[in-house]
């Protein structure tokens, strides 16, 4: 739960440059291939996800939103392709300090015909606690950045 309202969670996620300024541990060589336009209301990017420190899994994403307080990431290229991440924003009302709170939930559907995949799927029990762990480390990254943001706008009245 974040101390933010939906539209700060949407706008962190549809912000695909802040993946490698916020998370430079999970993410590099971030390249923004496409913004959305007339034609098709998508990003695409390529960007590494990082395994250590100098390892990373290069990928492409799209991000749409398909619904006001939801966002869609699809693995286009790269391992994990046909991946889905689903992010849903949910107004809970407000705190006992008057502020808005969001609920951020997130469905992951992983799948890959590629050979990594098959590896990582075989090893899945001792790689659950980690991606577990990184998850949770760019989610809490991720309700900073848009309680920062929704704290700003207060600020200014907007």
């Amino acid at each position: 739960m974040g101390v933010c309202e939906p539209r700060d969670v949407v706008a962190n996620r549809l912000d695909p440059w802040h993946g490698s300024w916020f998370h430079p541990y999970s993410f590099a060589n971030l390249e923004v291939l496409r913004e959305p336009d007339a034609e098709r209301d998508e990003f695409e990017v390529a960007v590494s996800f990082r395994l250590t420190g100098g390892v990373g899994v290069p990928v492409r994403a799209t991000f749409t939103a398909p619904e006001p307080r939801t966002v869609v990431m699809h693995i286009v290229a790269g391992e994990g392709l046909g991946s889905v991440v689903e992010t849903h924003a949910t107004p809970l009302g407000r705190n006992s300090a008057g502020r808005p709170t969001t609920a951020v939930v997130e469905a992951v559907v992983a799948h890959s015909t590629r050979p990594g995949f098959r590896l990582a799927r075989a090893a899945a029990g001792g790689l659950r606690p980690v991606m577990r762990w990184a998850a949770l480390r760019l989610w809490r990254d991720d309700l900073a950045y848009a309680e920062r943001r929704c704290e700003l706008r207060g600020r200014s009245g907007g």
